[in-house]
């Protein structure tokens, strides 16, 4: 955990560098930046992503300042942190009130982002009624009365019998929650109306929703998505309020998706080349591209991004598990003519003897022993080269 100091208040955060553009989170009300580990954890451990606490969020400042918190102040903190960070074109994600405060910055610095993930979220949510009721109540008999209730809006019917513990602890980390900070952010929902702002967003979006959620409707979600230009809506079947902890990984393919649909053809080639290299060696993809013609560039074009750029590039998987994934598919549908040159690149796969066997020993039972046997003789003779030449 790091902290920096935004806005005159202390921002309680994590931020790890990596592979591809950074992942911004922002969490619900009531909760604290650790609801998006299970979700970004999904993404693969290199990717790189930011998450913060909110102000007056766990270990974040609890200072509301003189007027009182609201949605402004709230994104003015993380335009603050990415510009501490120097952080640009992100993809920033953003769940309940944490989805408003992406909003607002989306609208107001579009600049920042490459790209905007907004989950169970809307540009108003709830009535002043039900907010001031909020209000009363905590002030009345404090959060731990009302926890339970609050958890009925987070998660589906069945969530507190299926995952008892999952249940207690995010009612603890409810319940750790400083309640005067925790009405003011009430206070911000209450007041906040972003529906003109939203309008005005431009950076290419996806809004999620759950159909089990008690807090924020499948219908506004889908509103909120006509609101903006070009928005894309899913709705995650059974899911509640807080997708990144009951469907951590349909959220991180949501994510993915946005990566993916944001990610200029150059950064692929070079991703491509970068990652083709890593796997194949640089004196076969010399010599590949010295072989390249006008006849086969686009072939070669569409390998590179498509192939290498985009799944060899994914680290959803390692790449000793993608090496025989790749051998085993090469076998059981007889494309033996590559098999020497990916049982070579296991040098740089980690993808051992050992794993190799056990990918043909699957070959035979799934897919036939003759190809199996054929795939197998020719990753023998390839090792005995290798070892030959010292490269095994």
């Amino acid at each position: 955990m790091d902290f920096k100091t935004c806005n005159e208040t202390l921002i309680a955060y994590r931020h790890q560098q990596g592979s591809g553009p950074v992942v911004v989170c922002a969490h619900a009300l009531g909760c604290d930046q650790s609801i998006w580990d299970n979700a970004l954890q999904a993404l693969g451990p290199t990717q790189a992503r930011l998450t913060y606490d909110l102000r007056g969020h766990g270990a974040s400042g609890r200072d509301c300042g003189p007027d009182g918190l609201t949605i402004q102040t709230l994104g003015a903190d993380l335009i603050a942190l990415l510009e501490a960070l120097g952080l640009q074109q992100v993809i920033l994600c953003g769940v309940s009130i944490g989805g408003m405060v992406a909003q607002h910055v989306a609208a107001v610095r579009p600049d920042l982002l490459r790209g905007l993930v907004l989950c169970n979220t809307a540009p108003r949510i709830g009535t002043v009624e039900r907010w001031e009721a909020r209000i009363a109540a905590v002030r009345a008999q404090g959060l731990a009365a009302l926890a339970d209730d609050i958890l009925a809006q987070w998660f589906p019917p069945a969530f507190k019998n299926a995952a008892p513990e999952a249940w207690a602890g995010h009612k603890a980390m409810l319940q750790r929650n400083d309640p005067d900070a925790y009405v003011q952010a009430c206070a911000a929902l209450r007041d906040a109306d972003l529906t003109a702002a939203t309008a005005g967003i431009i950076v290419p979006t996806t809004c999620v929703s759950g159909s089990a959620d008690g807090s924020v409707t499948t219908a506004q979600v889908a509103d909120l998505a006509g609101r903006i230009a070009g928005a894309r809506h899913v709705t995650l079947e059974g899911v509640g309020h807080l997708p990144c902890l009951d469907a951590p990984a349909d959220v991180a393919q949501v994510i993915r998706d946005m990566i993916d649909r944001t990610a200029p053809a150059q950064t692929r080639q070079e991703a491509g080349m970068a990652v083709r290299r890593a796997v194949l060696g640089d004196a076969h993809v010399d010599r590949a591209e010295g072989a390249r013609t006008a006849f086969d560039d686009a072939f070669q074009t569409l390998i590179t991004e498509g192939a290498w750029g985009t799944v060899w590039a994914s680290d959803a998987i390692s790449l000793r598990e993608r090496s025989m994934l790749t051998l085993a598919l090469l076998a059981a549908l007889g494309n033996f003519d590559e098999i020497p040159m990916h049982v070579r690149a296991t040098v740089r796969t980690g993808a051992g003897e050992s794993d190799l066997r056990e990918v043909f020993q699957h070959v035979a039972i799934y897919a036939g022993v003759p190809r199996a046997n054929h795939a197998l003789k020719l990753a023998k003779q390839t090792l005995a080269e290798m070892r030959e030449s010292g490269d095994g």
